[in-house]
C-alpha cells in the first residue's frame, strides 16, 4: 500500500473526528473546517515521516491546536479603537438612473458582469482582465461587447417603459 492511499484512508476514517475537534477548539463550524483542512494539508506534507509513528491523529490534533493558537494570537494583537476617523466620508445614494444601471448590471451573466466591473470600475486593461480571469484577450473583448450591448438595451427598455407610463 503506497503513502497516498494510506493518507487517503486515514483522512476517510478520521476526518469527522478531526472536524469535531476543530469545532471544540474554535467554537465555529467554518473555523473548524478551515483548521481541519489546513492541518490535513500540513499532515500530508509530513506524511512520510509521521506515518511511521504510532499515532498520526495526535500529530494532526497538535497541528490544529497550534494553528488555532496562532490565529488567536494574531486576533489578540489587533488594536480596536473607538475613535472615529478624522475625515468623514459620505456615500451618495445612486440616482434613479444609476439604480437602473446597477440593476441591469446585476442581471448580466456572471462573466460579462465581471469583465465590465473590472474594466470600468477597477479600470483594468483587457490584458490585465484576461490575466485575472485566466481567459484570452479576445474573450475579454467579446464579453465586454456583449455586456455593453445588453446594458444599453436594458437601459433603453427601462427608459422607454418609464417614459410611456
Amino acid at each position: 500500500m503506497d503513502d497516498d492511499s494510506r493518507f487517503a484512508e486515514f483522512v476517510a476514517e478520521r476526518a469527522d473526528a478531526l472536524l469535531r475537534y476543530g469545532y471544540v477548539l474554535s467554537g465555529n463550524a467554518h473555523d473548524a473546517a478551515d483548521l481541519t483542512q489546513e492541518a490535513l494539508i500540513r499532515l500530508h506534507r509530513a506524511w512520510a515521516r509521521v506515518r511511521r509513528k504510532d499515532d498520526p491523529e495526535s500529530y494532526t490534533r497538535m497541528i490544529m491546536a497550534r494553528l488555532h493558537i496562532s490565529v488567536w494570537r494574531r486576533r489578540r494583537r489587533e488594536r480596536l479603537v473607538w475613535d472615529l476617523p478624522e475625515t468623514s466620508h459620505l456615500d451618495t445614494r445612486p440616482s434613479d438612473g444609476e439604480q437602473g444601471l446597477w440593476q441591469a448590471l446585476a442581471e448580466l451573466p456572471r462573466r460579462q458582469r465581471t469583465v465590465l466591473v473590472l474594466r470600468y470600475y477597477e479600470q483594468l486593461t483587457d490584458s490585465e482582465i484576461a490575466g485575472v480571469l485566466k481567459i484570452s484577450h479576445g474573450t475579454v473583448r467579446s464579453h465586454a461587447s456583449l455586456g455593453l450591448s445588453r446594458l444599453r438595451s436594458a437601459i433603453a427598455d427601462r427608459t422607454y417603459t418609464q417614459g410611456s407610463v
